[in-house]
C-alpha cells in the first residue's frame, strides 16, 4: 500500500496532470486530448522531497505525496511450442509436385 511522505493539500483542477517532479516538487502541466499536445509543466508547490529507487511518486487524492513500491517482474511468459507437421499436408505437397513434374513432362514432348 502507499504512505504519505509530505502533506502539500494541492488544490487539483480539471484537464491538468499533477505529478512529482525530479526535483521532488509538486508540477502539473495540460494533459494531451486527441490531436491537441500537453503543455508545458509548471511548479505548483516546492518540497523537495528525496526520491528512492524501486518507489513510485504521485499526487494523492488529497492533494499530497504518496508513495508505493513498485511492483517488477511477476511471472515469465511460456515460448510458444513450435506446431509439428502434420504427415497428411507432406503427402499433400509431395502430389503437388508429381503433378507439376507430369505436366512439364508433357508439355515437352509436344
Amino acid at each position: 500500500m502507499a504512505k504519505k511522505v509530505a502533506k502539500v493539500g494541492v488544490k487539483k483542477e480539471k484537464g491538468l496532470l499533477y505529478f512529482v517532479d525530479k526535483n521532488g516538487d509538486v508540477s502539473c502541466a495540460v494533459m494531451a486530448r486527441g490531436a491537441k499536445k500537453g503543455g508545458k509543466p509548471k511548479k505548483v508547490a516546492k518540497v523537495g522531497i528525496k526520491k528512492e529507487a524501486g518507489s513510485l511518486y504521485f499526487i494523492d487524492k488529497d492533494g499530497d505525496i504518496s508513495c508505493a513500491k513498485m511492483v517488477r517482474g511477476g511471472s515469465k511468459k511460456k515460448k510458444a511450442a513450435k506446431k509439428p507437421v502434420k504427415k497428411v499436408a507432406k503427402k499433400k505437397a509431395a502430389k503437388k509436385k508429381v503433378a507439376k513434374k507430369a505436366v512439364k513432362k508433357s508439355k515437352k514432348k509436344k
